[in-house]
């Protein structure tokens, strides 16, 4: 047996109990894919990583579901760099993370925030307002333009919504879903479930607020999601739905856990170079696995 010592961070927050929980495993870089899939499941958490040596970064991340490993996560990178800063396995302002979307570069600001880079988006296919509104419980009209698949490292397709009201209304068909996503996909990868966004913060602070509705076995709703929050900034910042390219996006408020992310598109709106997405990261438990 090996114990793997493990951090319970929550992102996106700046006190414990709000923002979204990642247990991050350190020197589990090198378990295979069964235990972490199981000890992520046992956790009941949305996502975990395990960290461990790279060859060409500062450290490598792996990035899992319950289901399955992902190659890029957004509130599970800024956990990540909290752990591994807490154990003084990484140091500085500029650290470089190894992952399954390429190297990613951590800015870490005197005051805590941590800001990712993520990638030039990819935009994918437009998706008719009718079909993503059955998948989510809403009507067509609740939906403004049309939903397109975008991806930052992880793809979403991202929707907005008219206002708080319809957000709130919104729920996940699971049945639906599952057609949804052998239907829609980008470069014949699936698609996560629907990002969808209004351009009303949940605060006075917030220019947006967004939801992630999950299939099982996740969690029924992501409480903060930063890879959603980038490919949402800039589906926002190519169709010109936002003023300007730096806005504070907000999630989980409605669920007791609210979070919050400064967002930076890079860029003119017809050639976005990248992403920058920040949030803090707050660790609320230590332990060990055991397997």
């Amino acid at each position: 047996m090996t114990a793997y010592p493990f951090d319970w961070v929550d992102a996106f927050a700046d006190k414990p109990f709000g923002g979204n929980g990642c247990a991050v495993v350190h020197d589990g870089g090198v378990l295979d894919v069964d235990t972490c899939l199981k000890f992520t499941r046992e956790t009941g958490l949305v996502e975990c990583t395990f960290v461990g040596p790279s060859d060409v970064a500062d450290a490598k991340v792996r990035y899992f579901f319950p289901t399955h490993e992902i190659p890029f996560a957004g509130h599970p990178t800024i956990a990540s760099v909290c752990s591994l800063l807490a154990r003084q396995v990484v140091s500085g302002s500029s650290i470089t993370l190894e992952t399954g979307a390429g190297v990613i570069d951590i800015h870490v600001a005197d005051d805590g925030w941590i800001t990712m880079t993520q990638n030039a988006p990819i935009f994918g296919a437009q998706v008719a307002p009718e079909m993503l509104a059955e998948v989510v419980g809403l009507e067509a009209a609740d939906i403004l333009g049309a939903p397109q698949v975008v991806s930052t490292g992880l793809p979403f397709c991202v929707t907005v919504v008219r206002d708080l009201d319809a957000l709130r209304r919104a729920k996940l068909d699971h049945e639906k879903i599952v057609a949804f996503q052998q239907e829609v996909r980008l470069d014949d990868a699936p698609v996560m479930e629907p990002y969808l966004v209004t351009l009303q913060g949940a605060t006075n602070a917030g220019k947006t607020f967004g939801r992630l509705l999950l299939a099982p076995p996740s969690p029924p709703e992501d409480p903060f999601t930063g890879s959603a929050t980038g490919c949402a900034a800039a589906y926002l910042w190519h169709h010109g739905l936002i003023a300007s390219p730096s806005y504070i996006a907000e999630q989980g408020h409605d669920m007791g856990r609210p979070g919050q992310a400064r967002v930076e598109v890079l860029g003119p709106p017809d050639a976005i170079s990248g992403v920058k997405v920040s949030g803090k990261g707050v660790i609320v438990m230590r332990g060990e696995m055991v397997v």
